[in-house]
């Protein structure tokens, strides 16, 4: 019998992913080990290596199909072999894979099978992946109107954007049938001599890869949620002196590359939990609270946005946050960040200090409820206890929340508690 190659489990919230290419055709010899495909989760790219030894025989899903994790990927054996069908996944995978068809009033009888393969009704929700669950969401479709070709009649992702299609293909039908026909043509206006004509485009690309993940997921999180941002400054003094004071005498403790986002990280992963309405997930209708912090945080790769968790942060000394970070980023820039290092985070930071601005407004990361943006340090003039202006350097903070799970109030004040820890990071530490 051929061997199965199974998708193996990207990481614990990851249900389905994208097939992006096959690095092994049919024919070609693969041995345990060698990379048979690259696929995509809704945050990174990944390499599924063979398990098996022989000739790759079968490619059981195409190119740019979403294929559910533990499913049978391809065959491997010597020609002429056939895979045992009570494999799991070997069934699903050799389901028909052509875009479903809307639900429509059928006689009595008839397309039993298909219909049996149909979700249940009233069982929609667990029968749709968390994908398609969410891109419907974004775009309004009802997933009661879809029929299901993922295994078992599970209604993924291009099933929506299948539907997506029909509506906008039947949109543009019904245009063209509401323009009257003319005999006479509309004298078009003469252009203007000084009229501007549009530039030429000097190159198009497509949409693709990370950089389409990126798309879906800031468009979709735009769409479910009602975000709204504050605007804060910390006193950066105490920062600056720490930072100067790392640099200069920290080697031989290990100290001396703690940046100045590592203090930032630090000083939130120990505000947080006096803040737990930040510090949590909307999912389906439910407000998840945490009790550890998994600190995200965002890394500029040439692949796109990609962003690592630090898994319970608040447990870790300043020194092991930075280095646990710093191991992190060297893995997103290689391309060799797993599944685990990106694991869904309870609250994420972003930082654009580094590149000089000073204030912006994040988008939220769901099913989180707050994201924290980081600036640059510039120079501002506050009163001293004495009435005179002094000007001292300090950081802005951008805060976003979910309105639909956090108000004004509460998320002002954990802004304001966390400035205030900023600028006392020396005593910070001491605690």
């Amino acid at each position: 019998m051929a061997d199965t190659v199974l998708l193996p489990q990207q990481g614990n919230s990851v249900e389905s992913v994208i097939l992006l290419q096959w690095t092994k055709q049919v024919g070609e010899t693969v041995e345990p080990g060698d990379v048979l495909c690259e696929v995509e989760t809704d945050k990174t790219t990944m390499e599924v290596e063979s398990t098996a030894r022989g000739t790759l025989l079968k490619q059981l899903f195409q190119e740019g199909d979403e294929v559910p994790v533990k499913t049978a990927l391809a065959l491997v054996g010597e020609p002429g072999e056939e895979a045992d069908t009570t494999t799991p996944g070997i069934a699903e995978s050799r389901e028909p894979r052509n875009p479903p068809e809307t639900a429509s009033p059928r006689a009595p009888g008839t397309d039993s099978a298909r219909e049996n393969r149909a979700a249940p009704a009233g069982t929609l929700e667990s029968a749709a992946s968390p994908r398609a669950k969410t891109r419907a969401s974004a775009e309004g479709i009802l997933l009661e109107e879809l029929r299901g070709s993922g295994p078992g009649g599970r209604i993924i992702e291009r099933d929506v954007v299948a539907s997506i299609a029909r509506q906008d293909d039947l949109f543009q039908e019904d245009r063209q049938q509401d323009t009257p026909s003319r005999t006479d043509k509309i004298r078009e206006p003469e252009a203007r001599p000084d009229a501007e004509t549009p530039p030429p485009v000097e190159s198009t690309l497509p949409l693709q890869g990370v950089r389409k993940v990126i798309a879906q997921r800031m468009r979709e999180s735009l769409a479910t949620t009602a975000q709204f941002t504050l605007q804060t400054s910390a006193d950066a003094r105490a920062l600056l002196a720490l930072r100067s004071r790392f640099k200069k005498d920290g080697a031989p403790l290990g100290l001396d590359q703690i940046t100045i986002n590592d203090m930032i990280l630090f000083a939130t992963t120990r505000t947080l939990p006096d803040y737990p309405a930040l510090n949590a997930h909307l999912v389906e209708g439910e407000i998840r609270r945490f009790n550890r912090v998994d600190l995200s945080f965002a890394v500029d790769t040439e692949r796109g946005l990609m962003v690592p968790t630090i898994a319970a942060a608040e447990t870790l000394s300043l020194k092991d946050l930075a280095e646990r970070g710093k191991d992190l980023v060297r893995r997103c820039l290689s391309g060799k960040a797993s599944g685990e290092d990106l694991a869904p985070g309870t609250f994420t930071i972003t930082n654009l200090g580094s590149l000089g601005i000073e204030a912006f407004t994040p988008v939220l990361n769901p099913p989180q409820v707050a994201i924290l943006g980081v600036n640059t340090i510039t120079v501002k003039a506050v009163l001293d206890e004495d009435g005179q202006v002094q000007h001292y350097p300090h950081i802005g903070l951008s805060l976003t929340v979910d309105h639909q799970v956090v108000d004004g109030a509460p998320a002002a004040r954990f802004l304001q508690e966390l400035a205030r820890r900023v600028s006392r990071i020396d005593l910070l530490l001491a605690q």
